[in-house]
């Protein structure tokens, strides 16, 4: 039984060898050579003394915290009130059809939508408005990054209410606890894991985002994603490109690490 066991394991561990543990050493072994393949430290240091890249790195972060933060603000309450309709699969089902698209056509539909002569615009004419710089701004790159995300971040929290025993809730409300508190001390604490692997799903695929800061944000939207491409693809210096490739995976790692804490139970008087 266990040399089955094992047999089974071997396609996962080649695949596992293959596709996530080599490619990451590879950019490691890129990350501390220099062009002519010789050990360096000269990637981090330029790096770290950088200003352009710590403001890359600061804004990646500020970009992933608000896209996170915006979606957590839409995706709860739709979640919530999602548990609370009827015929739920058919809502799941038609808050997961946009994921089917390719994310390149729906970055191009978003440019006919907000482009100068795009539907928004051909609207705000009609009451003597516009035509309004939408697209290439901050304002267009994050509104469509979260309405990408949103989906991604629904589902888990969806879940987590779900699983929520409703005596629990009727309990607390039996109990002379507010709807604020009830929130507070049942539905939060209780729903949280749920909230937690959405800011995974949101916050650490937001922090690498390069081809949203191209198409939509244009050249004004600069990230540690839109900095990788440039060395891989234009200037060719894949060794700095790997070094930030690889400082970007410790930053997801960390997040991971934070988000992934357990909850722990805490006795609340209501």
């Amino acid at each position: 039984m266990r040399t089955r066991k094992a047999l089974f394991l071997i396609p996962y561990l080649l695949w596992i060898f293959l596709f996530v543990i080599l490619p990451i050493l590879l950019i490691l072994w890129y990350s501390f050579t220099d062009s002519n393949r010789s050990f360096t430290l000269n990637n981090y240091v330029v790096f770290f003394r950088n200003g352009t890249f710590l403001r890359m790195m600061i804004n990646s972060f500020l970009y992933a915290m608000l896209i996170t933060l915006l979606t957590l603000i839409i995706s709860y309450p739709a979640a919530y009130f999602l548990t609370k309709m009827k015929n739920q699969q058919l809502w799941l089902l038609l808050i997961i059809l946009p994921t089917w698209i390719n994310l390149l056509l729906k970055a191009y539909a978003f440019i006919g939508i907000l482009g100068d002569n795009g539907l928004v615009n051909q609207f705000l004419h009609l009451f003597g408005i516009g035509p309004v710089d939408i697209l290439f701004t901050d304002f267009a790159f994050i509104f469509v990054a979260t309405y990408i995300e949103i989906p991604f971040m629904i589902l888990p929290i969806f879940n987590a209410i779900k699983e929520i025993n409703p005596a629990v809730i009727q309990a607390s409300e039996d109990l002379g606890a507010s709807r604020w508190q009830t929130f507070r001390y049942v539905l939060w604490p209780l729903s949280r894991p749920g909230v937690e692997s959405g800011v995974q799903a949101i916050f650490i695929p937001s922090l690498s985002l390069f081809m949203l800061t191209r198409l939509i944000g244009g050249n004004r939207v600069i990230t540690l994603g839109t900095a990788i491409e440039e060395y891989f693809m234009t200037t060719m210096n894949w060794n700095m490109g790997a070094t930030i490739g690889v400082i970007l995976i410790v930053l997801m790692v960390i997040v991971m690490l934070i988000t992934s804490r357990k909850a722990r139970r805490k006795k609340v008087d209501l």
